[in-house]
């Protein structure tokens, strides 16, 4: 799904800047175009939070909420690119 099939609502992206994953997760969709917000956990409390919930206590990123409420958590290339529908 991009952008616009999805009227514009964004993919939200929690990451840290020190996270391999967060870049390789925020490579995968710039390559393709895919456009989304990023928030870093570590400059915003809300943001922290908002990950610890989704993730029983636990710091885990990227996590990534797409438009319909999807949550993907740490995914793999493959599984953030069939849900952004992007063909590899």
């Amino acid at each position: 799904m991009t952008d616009k099939e999805n009227n514009d609502a964004p993919i939200i992206m929690y990451t840290t800047s020190w996270c391999s994953d967060c870049y390789r997760a925020k490579y995968l969709l710039d390559e393709y175009g895919i456009s989304y917000v990023n928030i870093d956990v570590e400059e915003n409390p809300e943001a922290l939070a908002f990950v610890l919930g989704v993730n029983n206590g636990k710091r885990i990123v990227p996590t990534i909420v797409f438009p319909d409420k999807t949550i993907l958590v740490e995914p793999s290339n493959a599984l953030l690119a069939e849900k952004a529908g992007i063909e590899l």
